[in-house]
């Protein structure tokens, strides 16, 4: 394994509402809330797009000039920054991300490898909200690719159970992709738990010297998985989009509170905190 880990700040997610939680949303906010992370040491921001009129922040956006807006004020915000953009829909069109992908050119682009029925039940036996199910075939998959080869975006695979983990194996071996970038997603209700014996497992499906990270939904009980991770040598991630809490069990207040606790984890595991230059090399 590597000694140099890349960390990613998740900076906002897709429907936290910026009047509970201190998520940023505006271009100026998603630059400076990046700024902060950057400078603790994330040089990956994984980045969502909020609608700016009438109700702003609170619902999605797939308009390319907002994307637009809020790459380019990151980017001058923190120079060398990679940008991994979000490009997940619930169903089969999937035309905002591809705009959004060929206006703005990011160096990443998650790729959601595998559909999941996305499910949550509450303490009193009822659905959290309708059972829904969000769907990435292989067909859907093949067509987001094809757009992130025109744009020299590198695909990062979020996979959400084991069998998508193996799923994204299969693409390298039929020829889909080169080499394939793995983000574990732990914490989802219906997909992987945020479990450190999972991660040891995992491993044992993935191609040689595939880079792999993991993403980590929850609460304070998520740290030591993240631990776990960067003992094990893979990549890191954290922000407001994956949890609202600090080892300690306090609320963070900014991203970049976050990205210092991780930070501190990977200098404590013996892991070297990646330049934006060197996440480059291991990522592209």
């Amino acid at each position: 394994m590597s000694d140099l880990a890349v960390i990613t700040c998740a900076l906002t997610g897709v429907l936290t509402n910026p009047k509970q939680h201190p998520v940023p949303v505006t271009a100026a906010e998603m630059a400076a809330s990046a700024k902060a992370a950057f400078d603790e040491g994330a040089s990956v921001m994984h980045v969502h797009f909020r609608q700016q009129a009438p109700e702003l922040g609170h619902l999605p956006s797939w308009e390319p000039e907002v994307a637009a807006e809020v790459a380019d004020a990151i980017r001058a915000a923190c120079p060398g920054v990679l940008l991994n953009f979000s490009t997940g829909t619930i169903g089969r069109d999937q035309s905002g991300p591809i705009a959004c992908l060929e206006r703005c050119k990011p160096e990443i682009g998650a790729c959601n490898a595998g559909s999941l029925n996305y499910l949550k039940a509450r303490s009193n036996g009822q659905w959290a909200w309708p059972p829904m199910l969000f769907e990435n075939t292989v067909e859907k998959i093949e067509e987001l690719l094809a757009v992130m080869r025109q744009t020299n975006t590198r695909p990062e695979f979020e996979c959400f159970d084991t069998g998508i983990v193996r799923s994204v194996a299969m693409f390298e071996q039929v020829g889909m992709i080169d080499r394939a970038s793995f983000n574990f997603v732990m914490g989802v209700d219906s997909g992987m738990p945020a479990d450190a014996d999972l991660l040891a497992l995992l491993l044992r499906y993935l191609p040689q010297n595939n880079p792999w990270q993991t993403t980590l939904i929850g609460r304070e009980a998520i740290w030591p998985v993240h631990r776990k991770a960067a003992e094990l040598g893979g990549h890191l991630r954290t922000g407001l989009e994956d949890t609202f809490y600090l080892p300690n069990g306090e609320r963070a207040r900014s991203n970049g509170e976050l990205i210092a606790a991780l930070a501190s984890i990977a200098h404590e595991t013996g892991r070297t905190v990646a330049t934006p230059a060197q996440a480059r090399e291991l990522f592209l």
